[in-house]
């Protein structure tokens, strides 16, 4: 027995992956960028579905342009954490950006938005504290969960009701309640219905934050995301999300009204050892936040574009998601059919997500497309057909 015997069981599952699969789904590599929504995979232009830029903004000139001045400015590393190596004052000025934009008091910067959750989870709650996660939290929450040590109680899906009963169950016990929800949740691109949990926190006198990761840019009348659209964001205590998404670069953040904020640069471990973000990247996401302040139709487009291509599937057979969001996922019955649809939609020239038990929510494997605003009509239509010609060609029986 070795250190690798452990993770036997994950090389046969991928050996059995691949023992139906022609191309690795987890592996895909994108050889060139022709634009935010083609690439050339496998020596071939391809659509790109599977790239949750949902704004196109990873190639935008504005952000491109200020990477590069930024770099020659300052170089392209920090060379360390911002408590122990310094700040850069281009790190203080997205922080203000990002807390101005959202009308909240203070803002984090986090050097990923997999950190943002990480570290505000684990540090928020102690092992005096109770945790109520949604069942299908993302991983990221799941494991600031296990370094925060406090008692985790799991809800049902976009259950609010189930919370409310979990939350009384606890009674008069000491410990703070800290709820962890999702705006969008990324495999259904499902929503959550933001007032019944904002209801219930109020009710059982909790805290609540929201990962508004696949929502910011995307709802809201100026892209706050799920808390801007249902209007309740003055209830959320704690709102994370990422760069790497609609800002189309990398990193994440944590805004909140709480006065005690900036206290949490010195206890937040996920914050205090590891490098901060270089300055290029930190100038390209401030030049794509300007983007979305100023360019409000780049979300009516992006909703459109989910609309079309949602409908359009939904007209042909497959089985959907239940909510139009940015994530528009079709629903297969076991890994071999996914896999093989999978391998057609790409040799058919579009790249999308293959997601498989047991990341996806019912043990069901997921065909999973990124939907963006940068896509054009005619890609979207092309897509459907893509899938169209890869159910027919692979055997998969549609409900019409």
């Amino acid at each position: 027995m070795d250190i690798f015997t452990k993770f036997k069981t994950l090389d046969n599952a991928f050996e059995q992956l691949m023992s139906i699969s022609k191309h690795n789904p987890f592996g895909t590599t994108i050889e060139k960028m022709i634009s935010a929504t083609v690439g050339v995979i496998n020596g071939q232009e391809t659509l790109l579905f599977g790239t949750n830029n949902y704004l196109g903004l990873s190639q935008s000139d504005a952000a491109r342009h200020a990477a590069a001045e930024a770099a020659m400015q300052y170089g392209v590393g920090t060379t360390g954490s911002r408590i122990a190596n310094g700040t850069y004052s281009l790190h203080q000025e997205l922080e203000q950006d990002l807390a101005k934009f959202f009308n909240r008091r203070s803002c984090m910067v986090f050097s990923t938005g997999y950190q943002a959750t990480l570290g505000m989870v684990s540090t928020l709650a102690g092992k005096d504290d109770y945790l109520f996660l949604d069942a299908d939290c993302h991983a990221s929450i799941y494991d600031g969960s296990r370094m925060s040590q406090a008692q985790i109680i799991r809800f049902r899906h976009n259950d609010a009701d189930d919370l409310r009963k979990r939350l009384r169950r606890l009674g008069d016990i000491p410990g703070n309640k800290l709820i962890v929800v999702e705006g969008v949740y990324s495999m259904f691109g499902d929503i959550i219905p933001l007032k019944e949990f904002v209801q219930v926190k109020k009710e059982e006198n909790a805290y609540l934050m929201i990962d508004e990761a696949h929502s910011f840019g995307i709802f809201g009348e100026h892209g706050r995301g799920i808390a801007e659209r249902d209007q309740v964001e003055a209830d959320i205590d704690f709102t994370v999300g990422t760069f790497s998404k609609s800002l189309g670069t990398v990193g994440g953040y944590c805004v909140s009204d709480h006065p005690q904020m900036d206290l949490l640069r010195l206890c937040t471990r996920p914050y205090m050892f590891t490098a901060s973000l270089p300055p290029e990247v930190i100038a390209a996401t401030k030049a794509n936040l300007e983007i979305i302040k100023n360019h409000p139709e780049l979300i009516h487009k992006l909703m459109d574009n989910a609309s079309r291509f949602y409908h359009a599937l939904q007209s042909a057979g497959f089985t959907t998601g239940p909510d139009i969001s940015s994530v528009i996922s079709v629903i297969l019955e076991d890994l071999p059919q996914a896999s093989q649809f999978w391998n057609r939609v790409l040799e058919l020239g579009a790249y999308i997500n293959l997601s498989v038990p047991p990341a996806t929510p019912d043990n069901r494997p997921l065909l999973r497309a990124s939907i963006a605003a940068a896509h054009t009509t005619e890609q979207i239509d092309k897509l459907v057909q893509i899938y169209i010609q890869a159910a027919q060609d692979i055997g998969l029986n549609l409900k019409n």
